[in-house]
This record gives C-alpha cells, sequence and structure tokens, in this order.
C-alpha cells in the first residue's frame, strides 16, 4: 500500500512537471511574435519611409557591357555605269536666224519686205525663212515686191513645185515619215493631205522631241498659222489618214 501511493504520488509529480514545462514552451513563443506597439512602430515606418535599413532590397550591380570594337565599315553598292549621251548638235546661226524669223512673223505677217498670197501663203513663207537661213535666190526660185502686189517663180510659192525644185537643186535631202530620227530643227516639213502624191502644205521644224520609236516632230506655217504644229496632230486629226515628207538641209 504505502508502494502504491508512492508510485501515485510520483505520477501526479511527473504530471504536474509536464504542464509546467508546456507552460514555459507556449510562454517562449509568445515572446517571439512582434508585440502590438512593435507592429505599430512598423506600420509607421513604413507609411514614412523609415523601415530598417537592413531590410531595405539591395540593388544587383550590372556588368559592364564588353568592348564591341570599331564600327565594320559597310560597302555601299555602286550605280550601274551610264552609257554617255552624245549631246545634240548646237543650231547653226543660220537655223537659229530662220526659226526666229518663223517665231516672229507666224501671226504678224512681214508685209513690209515680202509679198502676201492670201489663203495660200505657207511655201511664200518657208522660202522668206530660207533666205534669212542664208540661201540665195537662183533663175527657179525667186520673188519680187512686197504686199499685195509682187511677182514669184513657181518654187516659191507651191509646196509641189517647192518639191520638185528640192529634189532637183540638190539643195536638200527628201526624208520619210519613218526618218523621223534624221530630222532637225530647220528642215522643210511638207504634206500630202490626200495621198495622191503632189504637195498639199509646207512648214519649217521648229522643236523635236523625244527619241527613238517616240519622235515628235513640230512646225510653223502659214495658212493655219502656227508656231508649234504638231506634225501627228496634223496628219492623225487635222487631216485623218495624210502623210508627212520632210526634207533635211545641210
Amino acid at each position: 500500500m504505502l508502494l502504491t501511493r508512492r508510485f501515485r504520488i510520483g505520477v501526479v509529480v511527473l504530471v504536474l512537471g509536464g504542464l509546467v514545462a508546456g507552460t514555459a514552451a507556449v510562454a517562449s513563443l509568445g515572446g517571439d511574435a512582434p508585440s502590438s506597439a512593435a507592429r505599430a512602430a512598423s506600420a509607421r515606418d513604413t507609411v514614412t519611409g523609415k523601415g530598417s535599413a537592413s531590410k531595405a532590397p539591395t540593388a544587383t550591380p550590372r556588368a559592364a557591357p564588353a568592348d564591341a570594337g570599331a564600327p565594320v565599315a559597310v560597302e555601299q553598292p555602286k550605280p550601274a555605269p551610264v552609257a554617255p549621251v552624245a549631246p545634240a548638235a548646237p543650231a547653226t546661226p543660220g537655223v537659229e536666224a530662220q526659226v526666229a524669223y518663223m517665231l516672229a512673223h507666224w501671226s504678224s505677217y512681214n508685209t513690209a519686205d515680202y509679198g502676201v498670197i492670201a489663203d495660200n501663203d505657207c511655201v511664200n513663207f518657208t522660202s522668206q525663212s530660207l533666205i534669212q537661213r542664208g540661201w540665195e535666190m537662183d533663175d527657179a526660185w525667186w520673188s519680187k515686191g512686197k504686199g499685195g502686189s509682187f511677182t514669184h517663180s513657181a518654187a516659191w510659192i507651191s509646196s509641189t513645185a517647192m518639191m520638185k525644185y528640192l529634189a532637183s537643186s540638190g539643195r536638200a535631202t527628201a526624208l520619210t515619215d519613218d526618218q523621223r530620227d534624221e530630222v532637225k530643227v530647220g528642215d522643210i516639213a511638207q504634206f500630202d493631205w490626200d495621198n495622191s502624191g503632189d504637195r498639199d502644205h509646207t512648214g519649217v521644224v521648229t522643236r523635236i522631241e523625244g527619241s527613238g520609236d517616240n519622235i515628235e516632230i513640230f512646225y510653223a506655217g502659214h495658212t493655219d498659222d502656227t508656231d508649234f504644229r504638231s506634225v501627228d496632230y496634223a496628219i492623225t486629226e487635222k487631216h485623218p489618214g495624210a502623210t508627212a515628207y520632210y526634207w533635211s538641209i545641210p
């Protein structure tokens, strides 16, 4: 009986000891948690930016970039070679004087020096321009007088007669409309409106545009007075189906 009682007393002592130890452990754990005051202070530090320096994030230093060296030169593509273009032959003083005369008198007839043929003055005007170019009259090509009273040869005033005169005199070379690349400013342009074989109109070339298959020729003349009339317009719209011819003058 005595032994049993002691045993009971020991058990009680052990139980009481365990309770005391557990209470101490709980108290120890409670000491690690921040107090209410500490939590409040931490909240104030967060708002005011006065947090502990030990808790501030530390930036990781960036490594300096490696030296890439000098820039590499890139060779620019070379332009394709361009074939030289031969300059157009300059007009001679005679051609310049001829064209200047045409442009000065295509709408203001020179009655002070030459005669005028009403409604058919195209060849008369062309002949006058050739005198300005430096040509001299001969037995087959001439005129005398001025205004409405003057005399003249057939070649001076007729397109067909001028065609025959130029062919026989050797003063010009005949060209067809397919030979536009050989036509020059100052050359004579003639037209066959009805393709009958004769010549119905005459003028002087005053401008040439384009090249190759895209050459456009312009002329000046009287009777349908013009300074820069397109040959293409004349034979396709003004007189559809007509044919153009030229006389190349050296």
